[in-house]
């Protein structure tokens, strides 16, 4: 879909639910000089925060393989990119943006205040939260002073705005609001959750108004943050997401929803958060869920379109949307794997896989800097 997209459709680059500094450095070597799959492998061995294997597999290696490759040739401003849209990533985002500074005395002073405020966690964000919530720390002046600061910068510059100008924004922003979302985490999961889906649309945002007028993304996320969120229970709960506030922004005309979905099959999860990845069996889905019907209607793979059944009001009614997250256990599905959605309107089309099979991960990825229990939990 998004080889198609970008040859045949002129989109400008592909955004994910991945970490800003670890993406961007995939971004860099796709746009760079022709390289090896074996090289990708490598490449990718970078996402090293739980769970890996979101964005360390060969599935992945094999698209950014092809990135590179349909990328040679092309002037620069004509190569598809290659982003993260997350949030998780407030240390390496620190360390990424130092280099971009050094020649600004303002800039560099904020930097090492809040590398001071943060040094006592090891790296660790949870600390962090944790020590939030204990009342024995809070770094949100350091984080909000270093941000005005690259903002001031920024408004008296007079020219363009640079790549690496951008960069050093993008990685201030990773500070800011990764500082906010942690320093959340622990007290409030709505909270923490809204935090993290607006800082993703913010950075899309700055990422299509840096690319132009005309710039299109392709985005790969969860079916929680890219499926309407007004169309769930997760409004219930005070929650919004990335496809609720890209409709609200761009408009509905603007900004195309698919959501994907099986009935059985495997996939990689883990049956415990922090626990080692396996492959687990899918068990087929709940009769009555959306994945059930579509079965029951005929075991194969299909494309809906929205626009062709919201006239349908059988088909407008909420149903159990199966969701399979990063922790997955078959046994307890029943319990709470379904999300209650209206799916002609939560998404504008809907990829049904009849049986899926698992991702094939890197092996050999060492695990650091693990992300709180509020990672996502969907499909």
């Amino acid at each position: 879909m998004s080889k198609r997209l970008l040859q045949e459709k002129g989109f400008d680059f592909i955004a994910v639910e991945g970490e800003w500094a670890d993406s961007y450095r995939v971004n860099q070597y796709i746009k760079g000089e022709l390289r090896d799959s074996a090289a990708t492998v490598a490449l990718l061995r970078q996402y090293n925060r739980w769970p890996t294997w979101m964005w360390g597999n060969h599935e992945v290696a094999s698209l950014v393989t092809w990135l590179n490759k349909y990328n040679q040739g092309k002037p620069s401003a004509d190569k598809a990119g290659f982003f993260g849209l997350d949030v998780y990533c407030l240390w390496e985002s620190m360390t990424e943006l130092m280099p971009h500074i050094k020649g600004d005395q303002a800039l560099v002073k904020a930097a090492k205040q809040v590398h001071q405020c943060f040094q006592p966690f090891s790296a660790d964000a949870m600390q962090y939260a944790e020590a939030v919530a204990k009342a024995d720390a809070n770094c949100r002046a350091e984080t909000n002073r270093l941000w005005k600061a690259m903002e001031q910068q920024t408004q008296s510059a007079e020219k363009a705005k640079t790549e690496a100008q951008f960069v050093a924004e993008q990685n201030a922003l990773v500070a800011l609001n990764g500082e906010r979302y942690y320093r959340t985490a622990v007290s409030s999961n709505s909270a923490s959750w809204n935090i993290r889906d607006h800082h993703m649309m913010q950075t899309l945002k700055r990422l299509l108004d840096f690319h132009g007028p005309n710039s299109k993304a392709i985005v790969w996320q969860h079916n929680t943050h890219v499926g309407d969120a007004r169309y769930t229970n997760m409004a219930a709960a005070g929650e919004v997401n990335v496809g609720q506030l890209a409709r609200k922004e761009y408009g509905d005309e603007k900004v195309f929803i698919v959501g994907f979905g099986s009935y059985s099959g495997s996939v990689i999860a883990a049956q415990k958060w922090g626990a080692p990845m396996k492959k687990i069996e899918v068990p087929p889905a709940t009769e009555g869920s959306r994945e059930h019907l579509l079965h029951q209607l005929s075991p194969a793979d299909k494309i809906i379109l929205s626009k062709n059944i919201r006239e349908e009001k059988l088909l407008n009614r909420s149903v159990g949307h199966r969701a399979i997250g990063v922790v997955y256990n078959p046994e307890y599905e029943h319990l709470g794997n379904y999300v209650p959605s209206v799916i002609p309107k939560r998404y504008d089309a809907f990829v049904y896989i009849d049986r899926t099979n698992a991702l094939r991960p890197i092996e050999k990825i060492t695990v650091r800097n693990e992300p709180p229990d509020m990672y996502p939990w969907g499909t």
